[in-house]
């Protein structure tokens, strides 16, 4: 049951969260700040590439490097394919994870590592292997780690992670808002001088402020009548959100909400693109999670019993292209279904921005819906 009173204690949910998530979520500014100053200290601005690699493979543990992948192949669109290679392993800890290269990865590919670990054998005999068959290795990972002596000894290019003194209190969260933007910042910086996208230091900088001006309208001690991110927590208390996003950068930040909703607070979630989720998703509306469906019985215990799960819609918009949009269908379809329905949309700005508000607004949302529902 989510404590709806907690969410306008600033005090009671810095107490609840053990984690620093709400510090890392109003500090994503300050982060993406430094981890582009340490791609820079690194000598990503000064690099000269011969032309744009064949394909950029990303390696990296959890939804860290799952979310890097996604948000990076989306912006480099079709120019050069984005790929994550998913490890293998018998369970998701450092030593058990191992990486393979595919079969043709030579010479002309790029291979990135990302991970808020770095002590990860497996990572460290990828980056030799990709050092033996000739591709061009950059890794993001925290200083002094086995994986940065094993890249800079396989002569490849290390960025230190922007770490925080926090981060070390308590086991880190791969959907921490933190660790996110550590990693993708610099490899944004990287993939900008391979001309696979458009992310120059004055994009980065505006990056920065919309994400601290999400935090301003979206911190703690904002109240949740005025505060977007408590007031979607709040609506999706005993829900199961329908994560509908619209337009190119919307798609990436409604996966990374779903598997964010999952990791820290334990709310299953589905998601899906406009127009196919109207389609995808018509039948889940219609089935017993449906709002009007299997009403309240009478004789539940108020006290002991929690209430029935169902759906509620989230639909996230970016500007579509060519201004059509589903939206007014999938307004009608919730309508039809009698589903709530909850909207996000950013404030004008470039796709990078737009994104950065995106993904800021809804950390907040999964943020305070995880310290709100916690068992005390």
């Amino acid at each position: 049951m989510l404590d709806e009173s907690l969410l306008d204690s600033p005090e009671g949910l810095a107490e609840a969260d053990h984690r620093a998530l709400l510090r890392g979520a109003a500090e994503a500014g300050a982060r993406v700040r430094t981890a582009a100053r340490h791609a820079a200290d690194a000598g990503v601005g000064d690099l000269k590439p011969d032309g744009r690699p064949r394909a950029v493979l990303i390696a990296g543990p959890g939804a860290a490097a799952t979310q890097t992948a996604d948000l990076l192949g989306t912006l480099a669109g079709a120019g050069s394919p984005v790929t994550r290679l998913a490890p293998t392993g018998v369970a998701p800890a450092a030593g058990a994870l191992r990486w393979e290269l595919p079969g043709g990865a030579g010479s002309v590919d790029l291979l990135l590592i990302a991970t808020p670990d770095g002590t990860e054998p497996g990572l460290s005999l990828l980056s030799e292997q990709a050092y033996r068959r000739g591709l061009t290795v950059v890794a993001v990972a925290p200083a002094g780690t086995p994986l940065a002596e094993s890249v800079s000894g396989s002569h490849g290019l290390f960025v230190p992670m922007a770490v925080a003194p926090y981060d070390h209190d308590e086991p880190l969260a791969a959907s921490s808002p933190g660790v996110l933007w550590a990693l993708f910042t610099p490899l944004l910086a990287l993939l900008d001088r391979t001309g696979l996208l458009t992310a120059p230091p004055d994009a980065l900088q505006k990056v920065a402020d919309r994400l601290d001006a999400v935090a301003e309208r979206c911190g703690p001690a904002v109240v949740t009548y005025s505060n977007a991110a408590k007031t979607l927590a709040a609506e999706l208390a005993d829900a199961l959100p329908v994560v509908w996003t619209e337009g190119v950068s919307a798609g990436p930040a409604g996966r990374r909400f779903a598997a964010a909703l999952a990791e820290l607070s334990g709310t299953p979630a589905v998601v899906a693109e406009l127009p196919e989720a109207l389609a995808a998703h018509s039948a889940l509306l219609a089935g017993p999670l449906a709002a009007g469906a299997d009403p309240d019985d009478f004789f539940r215990d108020r006290v002991e019993e929690a209430p029935a799960l169902h759906a509620r819609v989230v639909l996230l918009r970016d500007r579509p292209l060519g201004g059509l949009t589903a939206a007014p269908a999938a307004r009608e379809l919730a309508l039809t279904h009698d589903t709530p329905i909850s909207e996000l949309e950013p404030e004008e700005g470039g796709e990078l921005e737009t994104l950065a508000e995106l993904i800021a607004v809804t950390d907040f949302a999964a943020v305070y819906l995880a310290l709100a529902s916690a068992p005390r």
